[in-house]
């Protein structure tokens, strides 16, 4: 039976870290930055990780 190949529209979007930890963006930073606040923006920049209910689902698919 062949491999199963990996969602590569979601291999795009995250990253595994050397402990195991899937790291994903946060939403809400696509477009219309200026309509959002500064506060918004920081805390909306940077990486954070996937909650633990997505992990069995993100990790069958990367």
């Amino acid at each position: 039976m062949p491999k199963q190949k990996s969602h590569r529209g979601l291999a795009k979007r995250i990253k595994v870290t050397a402990t195991g930890k899937v790291m994903r963006g946060h939403a809400f930073t696509g477009h219309l930055k200026a309509n959002k606040t500064t506060k918004q923006n920081r805390q909306l920049s940077g990486e954070t990780t996937v909650s633990a209910s997505d992990m069995k689902r993100i990790k069958h698919l990367i």
